[in-house]
């Protein structure tokens, strides 16, 4: 799904456990190439592969892949990813020793996916310069130490990653479960609706129309 000019949903439904799940990468446009947030689960590189063929991409159009965070299922087809591009990884500072195999992730069991090269570490207010406008990287800790979410105030848009999700009611916040630090969690969403955006997606539940309104309903319940 085309969200905005040069801004795409990349729905990837995958057999999980017996049960269907979709998870939703983003890509959005820049005058190098794409940029690719989060990959999906291992072993299911060609199913995102198919997610970007839809929009007329492939893996050579991926110029940088930047993690939301840590968790298998953003960053677990990262080095299948990682073999069929030549993209620069960015991951936050806090959640690259899970990627690159210094720490094991925190809410694995006995396994993990395979480590993957971060090539550049970042923190709060970094910027890309993209076709949709500037996007920065805002620090939502919480769901995972080095959570981030990334704001296109041109595009009045949130890729929120598990900061926010998102099911048929609308906009929701963090899912509890599988969220450690619920309470800091809650913060960053309160942080998120001083934002100013009209439009989320959301790693779980994919792209709604609502936005930094809704947010500060979802913090003001809590």
């Amino acid at each position: 799904m085309e969200i905005t000019d040069h801004v795409y949903s990349l729905p990837v439904t995958i057999d999980f456990g017996g049960a269907e799940r979709t998870f939703t990468p983003t890509a959005v446009e820049t005058e190098t190439g794409l940029i690719l947030f989060d990959t999906t689960l291992p072993g299911h590189a060609d199913a995102l592969e198919d997610a970007l063929a839809e929009h007329g991409f492939g893996f050579d159009d991926v110029r940088f892949v930047v993690l939301t965070h840590h968790d298998g299922d953003h960053a677990g087809a990262l080095s299948a990813v990682q073999e069929h591009t030549n993209a620069a990884t960015f991951v936050h500072w806090a959640e690259a020793p899970y990627v690159d195999g210094r720490e094991f992730p925190i809410k694995a069991e006995d396994e993990r996916y395979p480590p993957a090269r971060v090539d550049v570490e970042v923190l709060d207010g970094v910027g890309f310069s993209t076709l949709a406008g500037p996007l920065e990287l805002v620090e939502t800790f919480g769901h995972a130490p080095g959570h981030s979410s990334f704001h296109l105030p041109e595009a009045d848009l949130l890729i929120a990653g598990d900061a926010l999700t998102a099911d048929e009611e609308g906009l929701q916040g963090p899912a509890a479960q599988h969220t450690p630090e619920m309470e800091r969690a809650m913060e960053s969403v309160a942080m998120l609706g001083e934002l100013d955006f009209d439009r989320t997606i959301c790693f779980h539940g994919g792209f709604v129309e609502e936005g930094s309104e809704r947010v500060r309903e979802i913090a003001a319940t809590e």
